[in-house]
């Protein structure tokens, strides 16, 4: 394994990070391909035998259930000051608005939860999962300070947001003496690519560090044409990321599948390698050993300039979907209320 340190921050790294949406009791989320408590204990402490010590959950992920589980697995398998963990917080909710609780309030709740889950007196990286446009930035922005001060969360990431959104955040905490976003974890693979056009430069320009999810794209890179597995078949969110430009897609994958042939390597190998030269550290989804086992291995593998080049040149634009696509209506509607003076948009 290889390490960097991420952003302007003085955490060590793994180039993967695990992502832990996998885990948890299926019984208490959105999605039935998660993995139980016993397997995803075989995870990370591979993971760890692998040298990884990055790991990535959120209190949304199985209503909290895999926070539990990873805090549990690390409790048992590795050292607290030895392993980078983030997690992420959800906007405030209507009830929550209605019953004037603060997104200062809210950002201490929410950490306060996820601690409880994890077992830990403090997370490395606090993460702003979504988007409030119901919230002043200058709420979250204190109240995301105020964990930092109080030694609950040693910094701060974003993800799921615009690079103007991330520069108008950072420019805040800069004026105001705030704690600044020092990571982005937005949807970054081989096959969408938006991120290039205005995320990845203001990274590169302030030194944010990038971790993108859905890094094989819901399974897409990693799987030849006619192979299937059961997040593939049952993961309704990723249909919605990728089913539509499935065939322009179609053409990258073929590209993939060759040069993992032609390299001796898998799939996921050839995916996150080109990946790994674009940012500090992919988030890798696990259900199974061999998927960990396959990310690390990516991190020793160098792909010429030829095969990247290669692995691009199909590459063409893609309409934004999912929560970005949801984060841009919530963008124009806010837009419309500035410019109108209106409440509220029927």
């Amino acid at each position: 394994m290889r390490y960097t340190t991420l952003g302007d921050s003085d955490l060590s790294v793994s180039r993967i990070c695990l992502g832990c949406m996998g885990f948890g009791d299926a019984a208490n989320g959105q999605h039935s391909w998660t993995v139980d408590e016993a397997h995803s204990r075989e995870i990370i402490k591979r993971a760890l035998e692998l040298g990884v010590n990055f790991f990535d959950t959120a209190i949304a992920y199985q209503s909290g259930t895999s926070e539990q589980y990873l805090g549990r697995a690390l409790r048992d398998f590795a050292r607290r000051e030895d392993v980078v963990v983030a997690t992420k917080f959800l906007p405030r909710t209507e009830d929550e608005i209605t019953a004037g609780i603060t997104g200062q309030r809210h950002i201490e709740r929410m950490l306060n939860t996820s601690l409880k889950n994890l077992g830990m007196d403090y997370v490395d990286l606090y993460i702003y999962h979504m988007w409030d446009y119901q919230t002043p930035l200058y709420d979250i922005m204190d109240g995301l300070n105020r964990m930092v001060k109080a030694g609950k969360a040693r910094y701060i990431g974003v993800s799921n947001c615009f690079a103007w959104q991330l520069a108008k955040a950072n420019a805040l905490a800069e004026k105001e003496g705030f704690a600044k976003f020092v990571s982005v974890q937005g949807h970054y693979n081989l096959i969408f690519r938006e991120e290039e056009r205005e995320m990845a430069k203001l990274c590169a320009e302030d030194n944010i560090a990038m971790t993108p999810y859905s890094s094989l794209a819901g399974g897409r890179l990693s799987k030849r044409p006619g192979e299937t597995s059961k997040r593939l078949e049952e993961d309704s969110y990723a249909r919605l990321k990728y089913d539509a430009a499935a065939e322009q897609d179609g053409e990258i994958i073929r590209r993939v599948t060759e040069l993992a042939d032609r390299r001796g390597v898998s799939m996921t190998e050839i995916s996150l390698a080109w990946l790994l030269t674009r940012v500090t550290a992919p988030v890798a989804g696990a259900t199974k050993l061999h998927h960990i086992e396959g990310a690390a291995k990516a991190v020793d593998l160098e792909l010429t300039a030829e095969e990247l080049a290669y692995l691009e040149e199909p590459y063409v634009p893609h309409a934004l979907v999912g929560v970005m696509a949801q984060n841009t209506a919530s963008a124009a509607k806010q837009a419309h209320v500035w410019s109108t003076g209106n409440q509220e948009i029927n």
